[in-house]
């Protein structure tokens, strides 16, 4: 099946920039737009709700400003992630934002409503939804999703022990529309390896949490710079659901990230809290394994870049030494 207009535009690298809780803004989606990757924040991060709607405004006014001065360049669409979840009481009001901006990409999570689905098809726009098995995908795509991401094992915030690759090919077994897939994806590499493996693009995140333009707290990028997959603790007390965060974090919180307790998952919540005192995403700093790749902190330009230069050269050396029949 052919990618809808929103996703099968000329990209400078076949990636999608996922929502980054707290640390997206519209300063960090409208660069990663101009930079020729499709952007996206969680619509939580418009605090207070009155705020969405400007910035969804500001990222609007500015990709068209950029257009009109740059018309030889590819401007990427956005997204907006919104979290469909009881505990999320903004989820009517952001959507009614979302419809009559007429966002042309919304990622769903925690949930699937075919409600959601109608309003965002009533104006064209298409939905993602994020998965961490394949009876999610299924019951996603029964509801009415147009896409579905895959949140393997490593993947930073939210994730699931899935390997991507057991994952992609059980859900491309019966889909074959829209597959994104997420995963400690932070080199041009594995992006090529995630279309590889049978997605359509790749899902990129805590290479993004570094770069100039994202409202990442100083150490925060710092340590990501500084640290590597094994500095990545899988847990749910945070939220109730089960995540990947910083070590170095929940240290400096004065947890033993090594004797975590397990958090009843009954206890969501993603309106305002968490389960400890130290708030995820505030005080503990979800990251994905990928991040030993990001060894310095950049603009998103000079990411996007990077991802792009190692992505072609991975190409090409694959082409090179495959030869079949040789």
């Amino acid at each position: 099946m052919a990618l809808p207009p929103a996703l099968a535009g000329d990209l400078r690298v076949p990636v999608v920039a996922s929502p980054l809780f707290l640390c997206s803004g519209p300063e960090l989606v409208g660069a990663q737009c101009r930079a020729g990757v499709i952007g996206s924040f969680p619509a939580l991060n418009a605090r207070p709700a009155s705020l969405l709607a400007d910035w969804l405004q500001q990222i609007d006014e500015e990709n068209d400003k950029y257009r009109a001065e740059h018309p030889d360049r590819f401007v990427a669409p956005y997204a907006v992630n919104q979290i469909v979840h009881r505990s999320n009481d903004r989820l009517d009001q952001d959507m009614q934002v979302i419809v009559e901006h007429k966002v042309p990409i919304v990622i769903t999570s925690l949930g699937a409503r075919p409600e959601i689905n109608d309003a965002v098809h009533s104006y064209g726009g298409i939905v993602l939804h994020d998965v961490i098995t394949n009876e999610f995908a299924r019951k996603a795509v029964d509801k009415g999703a147009d896409g579905i991401i895959a949140v393997a094992a490593g993947a930073g915030g939210h994730a699931g022990t899935q390997s991507p690759f057991a994952l992609v090919q059980e859900i491309r077994q019966w889909f074959d529309g829209p597959l994104l897939l997420s995963g400690a994806l932070a080199h041009g590499r594995a992006v090529l390896a995630a279309q590889a493996a049978g997605a359509d693009l790749a899902y990129v995140g805590s290479a993004f949490l570094a770069t100039e333009e994202a409202r990442t707290a100083d150490a925060y990028k710092q340590m990501i710079v500084d640290s590597t997959a094994r500095d990545i603790v899988y847990s749910n007390l945070f939220t109730g659901v089960h995540g990947n965060y910083l070590r170095g974090s929940i240290a400096a919180a004065g947890l033993d990230p090594d004797a975590l307790p397990e958090s009843d998952p009954s206890v969501m919540n993603f309106g305002s809290g968490g389960n400890t005192e130290a708030k995820a995403w505030r005080d503990i700093w979800g990251s994905g394994q990928g991040i030993g790749a990001i060894r310095r902190r950049s603009t998103v330009a000079e990411l996007v870049e990077q991802l792009a230069a190692q992505y072609e050269e991975a190409r090409s050396s694959l082409l090179a030494s495959w030869q079949p029949g040789a």
